[in-house]
């Protein structure tokens, strides 16, 4: 699911007290930085506030979350030199619903199962990261404006 430019989930729907990954392509994943962390929390009041070190991949900066109250999941981002990415001062704000019963499985052991994506769906959204790294990049690699980490040193 794409909610908004540059941040991606890997679900249709943000149920609360489930798990879900969150891939970051936004401006700190286009300037080549190193480390980005998300600071989130829940609710209109930052409920369990909490900040982790996402992984850098090549489809973006990923990690998973456990949704865990509140009507909303809020975040925003900071690279390894303390710059943020709060979305223009409006931070990343994102529904949460309820868990539907028709998409819960209950087993003998009475724990709840919810669905897998499809593996189509999964495919798919790696074919659009792909479609849009090829898009920005290109023409930076073919314009021969595209900035090059240099090592130095021994």
């Amino acid at each position: 699911m794409e909610l908004m430019k540059n941040v991606f989930f890997n679900t249709d729907k943000l149920l609360k007290d489930t798990v879900v990954k969150i891939s970051y392509t936004g401006k700190f994943f286009g300037d080549g930085s190193e480390k980005v962390f998300i600071h989130y929390g829940f609710g209109l009041l930052w409920e369990n506030l909490a900040e982790i070190e996402m992984q850098k991949t090549e489809l973006g900066f990923q990690a998973e979350i456990e949704l865990q109250g509140g009507d909303t999941f809020n975040f925003c981002l900071r690279n390894e030199k303390n710059e943020w990415d709060n979305n223009d001062n409006k931070n990343y704000i994102f529904n949460i619903e309820q868990v539907e019963t028709a998409l819960v499985v209950q087993n003998e052991n009475t724990e709840l199962q919810t669905r897998t994506l499809s593996k189509a769906y999964i495919w798919s959204k790696k074919i659009r990261l792909a479609i849009y790294k090829i898009i920005t990049y290109v023409p930076k690699l073919v314009s021969g404006n595209y900035k090059r980490k240099i090592k130095t040193g021994v």
